[in-house]
Order: structure tokens, then sequence, then C-alpha cells
């Protein structure tokens, strides 16, 4: 049996389940949090094959952390 064709953006960039509490801000934070890890995962790659400096990753990794934390901020999403 064959299987449809996947879409380009669903295989580079999958999206995992959400098992919290639904709520608008939660759904909104966890697909940041999954962008997140998947850029992350794009640097360490590319610092790994050392196509971009350790300094570079970190950068950029620092930067997408800033990016977490004000969209955590904006979406009032407590520690609790």
């Amino acid at each position: 049996m064959e299987q449809p064709p996947r879409d380009k953006d669903e295989f580079l960039y999958p999206r995992s389940r959400y098992y919290g509490q639904v709520k608008p801000e939660n759904l909104i934070f966890n697909a940041n949090l999954q962008e997140f890890a998947q850029k992350v995962g794009y640097i360490t790659s590319l610092e790994t094959s050392g196509k971009i400096s350790p300094q570079e990753a970190y950068s950029q990794v620092k930067l997408l952390w800033k990016q977490l934390k004000q969209s955590k901020k904006e979406l009032n999403i407590s520690d609790e």
C-alpha cells in the first residue's frame, strides 16, 4: 500500500502532540518550544560539522533562548 507524499515542511519541521493543560497560551508556547528545539538541533549539527564556529553557534542559541523567554513572558505563562 502506497503512502501519500508528506509535506516538505512537515518532514523538515515535525510537530509532536501536546499533552499538557489545553489553553491557547500553552499551545502557542509548546509550538515555540518545539521550534526552538528544532533550530538548536540544526545549529548544533552545523557547529559539529564545522560549518559555523562554536562562538557563532553559541550566539545563535543564546538569541533563540532570549526569544523563547520573551514569548513565555508575553504569553503570561508562570513557572508553576
